[in-house]
């Protein structure tokens, strides 16, 4: 997930054969539709891995950065545990995405599932946003489903960072990190955030 604290139940929950059905039957083709990923793709909040082995059908090279040790243990299981081809293109980096460890330019694509609520801050979610700008190639593209304030998303999270965005502010604050053509798109209590940054003819 992001910089934040887990439950025990969002801890099982990530690493279920149900997540990683619901993630790759629901939530991957609405976050992927129309999108070209590109050579290098930056999954931000891996978790356990369950958008990974997709996106690598989709990449040929995949990057997941996971800040909670106990999931990061298990998607590094994982990818250990496949065959050749997965663990040649497969690369586990403990961090915070608010201070990713990694060069400028460097990704094609950057997506997120579900973490930038578990940041500690709006200030760590801005600087997240500014990071993911500095890492993107010029033209890469940000991807990002989150989930609103509500009630049951609040018990959901107790004893968990729970840091809505409001989608009514994404798109200024994806503005002001330096992404451009920013949109925002709803569907069943979710919501999706794109950005681009702009090739190096508007902004290098």
């Amino acid at each position: 997930m992001g910089s934040g604290s887990v439950n025990r139940f969002e801890n099982w929950f990530c690493s279920s054969s149900l997540w990683r059905r619901v993630t790759r039957k629901e939530i991957l083709p609405w976050l992927l539709d129309g999108a070209e990923l590109g050579d290098h793709v930056l999954e931000i909040g891996a978790g356990a891995g369950a958008a990974t082995q997709e996106l690598r059908k989709l990449s040929p090279r995949v990057t997941s950065l996971e800040y909670s040790h106990v999931l990061i243990q298990t998607l590094a299981y994982r990818i250990q545990s496949a065959n050749d081809a997965i663990r040649a293109n497969a690369s586990v980096v403990q961090g915070d995405a608010s201070a990713l460890p990694f060069p400028e330019r460097t990704f094609t694509t950057v997506l997120a599932v579900l973490m930038l609520h578990h940041l500690k801050s709006p200030e760590a979610q801005d600087r997240a946003f500014a990071e993911i700008h500095r890492v993107l190639c010029p033209g890469g593209v940000f991807l990002a489903v989150d989930i609103p304030d509500g009630w049951l998303h609040r018990i959901a999270h107790i004893r968990s960072t729970f840091v809505p965005i409001a989608p009514a502010t994404a798109s200024s604050r994806l503005s002001a990190a330096g992404l451009s053509n920013v949109s925002i798109t709803f569907r069943s209590g979710a919501f999706l955030l794109r950005g681009l940054r702009p090739p190096r003819a508007n902004n290098s």
